[in-house]
C-alpha cells in the first residue's frame, strides 16, 4: 500500500506540473518540483537526527521502567481491555506498557515523547510478529488508535490562537476534545469491523464508559477555568505528570537495586540504532509529499471542493478550512502551518480559523506515523492500517465541520 500511495504521489505531481507546463506556461513549475526535493530530503535528514537524541532519551527512560517494573505494574490495569481489543499480545508483555506510556503521552500533547513510545510499542509488538513484512492485527490496531489519539490538551493551538488575537483562544478546546473522539471512536469501529473484534464485551465497555467520563471530568475542571490559568495549569500538569513518570522509574529502580544508569545507557543505544534506521522510510515519505504540494496538487483539491460545494449550493466557509484537512494526514507541520496561514488570512475568531484549529486537533499525521512507526520495524505490507487510519482522518474532518458550525455557525 504504501508503495502505491508513494508512486501516486510522484505521478500526480508530474502530471499536474506538465499540464502547468504545456496548457498554462507555468516555466516555473518543474523548478518548484525540484526545490521541494532538495529541500524536504534535507528536511529528512535534520528530523532524523533530531529524533537520535529524543529516541535516546526515552528508550532510556523506558528501559528503566521495564527493569524497576513499573511498565509491568501500569499496565495490569489495562490488561482485561488490551487482552480483548488485542488477543494476539500475551498478558504482562513490553508491548502494552510501550503501547500505554504512548497513548497517555498523547493524551497530554507530549508529541516528542509519543514518537519514541510509539516506536517503541511497535518494535515490541513486532517481537510477536509471525510475519515480519506484513503488519499484524494489532499492529494496525495500535497505530490506528495512535493516528486518532485523543488530545486532552492541545496547548500548542491555544497558544497559535493566543498569538494571533482570538479573543478567546480557548473557545476551541471543547471542539476539538468531541471530534478527535470521534475519530477514535470511528477509527476503533473500522478496525474492529476488519478485525471481528468484538467491542460489545462488557470489558470493553465499561473500559470505554470509564474512559468517557474521565475525559468528561476533566473538560468540566478546565472548561470552567480562565483561558490564561487554563493553558498554565494544563501546560503544567502535562510536565509534572511526565517528569514525575521520569522520578518514579528511577525511584523504583534505586528501592529494587538497579543500576538506572546501565539501563538507560542500554535503552538509548537502542534509541540510536532505531533513529538511523528511520531515515530512509522518512525521506522517501517527505520528498513525495513535498512535489505533490508543490505541484498544486492540494490547491486543485481545494478547487475542486469548493465548485462541488456551490454545485449543492451548501454553505462553502468550511472549504476555507479544508487546505489544514487535505495536509494534516501526510505532514504535522505543514498542517500547523497551513492553520497558522488560514487564521492570518481570515482571522483568529473567523470561522475559517476556528475550523482549522479544529481540525488541527482532531487527528495525527497517518502517513506520516505510518512510515515512521512501520518504517522502524521493516513492515512493508501495511493490510488495512491505512485504509481504517483515513476513516478515522475523514471522520475527524466530518466531525471538525459540523461542530464548528454548531459552535459558531
Amino acid at each position: 500500500m504504501l508503495n502505491i500511495i508513494w508512486i501516486c504521489f510522484f505521478f500526480t505531481a508530474f502530471a499536474i506540473a506538465l499540464f502547468k507546463l504545456v496548457f498554462l506556461g507555468d516555466q516555473q513549475v518543474f523548478a518548484d518540483l525540484m526545490a521541494a526535493l532538495f529541500s524536504l530530503s534535507k528536511s529528512a535528514f535534520e528530523i532524523s537526527l533530531g529524533l537520535t537524541g529524543v529516541l535516546s532519551l526515552w528508550l532510556g527512560i523506558m528501559r528503566i521502567g521495564e527493569k524497576s517494573g513499573f511498565i509491568l505494574l501500569l499496565t495490569k490495569g489495562l490488561t482485561p481491555l488490551f487482552s480483548r481489543l488485542m488477543p494476539d499480545v500475551p498478558k504482562d508483555h513490553p508491548a502494552l506498557g510501550a503501547i500505554v506510556m504512548n497513548i497517555a503521552a498523547n493524551a497530554l500533547g507530549l508529541d516528542n515523547a509519543a514518537t519514541p513510545l510509539g516506536i517503541k510499542a511497535m518494535k515490541e509488538l513486532q517481537s510477536l510478529n509471525t510475519t515480519p513484512e506484513v503488519a499484524s492485527n494489532a499492529q494496525i490496531l495500535f497505530l490506528v488508535i495512535n493516528t486518532s489519539s485523543v488530545t486532552l490538551f492541545p496547548v500548542t493551538i491555544l497558544t497559535y490562537r493566543a498569538q494571533l488575537g482570538a479573543a478567546n483562544p480557548s473557545d476551541v478546546f471543547i471542539p476539538i476534545l468531541i471530534a478527535t473522539y470521534m475519530s477514535t471512536l470511528a477509527g476503533l469501529l473500522a478496525v474492529a469491523a476488519m478485525q471481528k473484534i468484538n467491542l460489545l464485551d462488557k470489558t470493553v465497555l465499561t473500559y470505554l464508559g470509564g474512559f468517557t467520563l474521565a475525559i468528561g471530568s476533566l473538560l468540566g475542571y478546565f472548561a470552567g477555568l480562565p483561558q490564561q490559568q487554563m493553558l498554565e495549569q494544563s501546560a503544567a500538569l502535562s510536565n509534572l505528570m511526565l517528569f514525575s513518570l521520569v522520578i518514579t522509574f528511577i525511584g523504583g529502580a534505586v528501592y529494587k537495586g538497579i543500576n538506572a544508569y546501565d539501563a538507560f545507557i542500554e535503552g538509548a543505544k537502542e534509541g540510536f540504532h532505531t533513529a538511523i534506521s528511520i531515515f530512509p522510510y522518512l525521506i522517501a515519505m517527505l520528498v513525495a509529499i513535498g512535489v505533490f504540494r508543490a505541484s498544486g496538487a492540494l490547491d486543485l483539491i481545494a478547487g475542486l471542493m469548493r465548485d462541488l460545494v456551490h454545485w449543492f449550493a451548501w454553505d462553502d466557509r468550511f472549504v476555507d478550512g479544508l487546505p489544514t484537512a487535505l495536509i494534516k494526514p501526510f505532514s504535522g507541520s505543514g498542517a500547523r502551518a497551513m492553520m497558522i496561514d488560514t487564521m492570518k488570512t481570515h482571522g483568529a475568531d473567523s470561522f475559517a480559523g476556528r475550523l482549522s484549529c479544529i481540525i488541527q486537533g482532531s487527528t495525527e499525521t497517518t502517513f506520516y506515523v505510518l512510515a515512521i512507526y512501520f518504517g522502524s520495524v521493516g513492515i512493508k505490507r501495511i493490510r488495512h492500517a491505512a485504509g481504517c487510519g483515513i476513516i478515522a482522518d475523514f471522520a475527524g474532518v466530518v466531525a471538525s465541520v459540523l461542530i464548528t458550525y454548531w459552535f459558531f455557525g
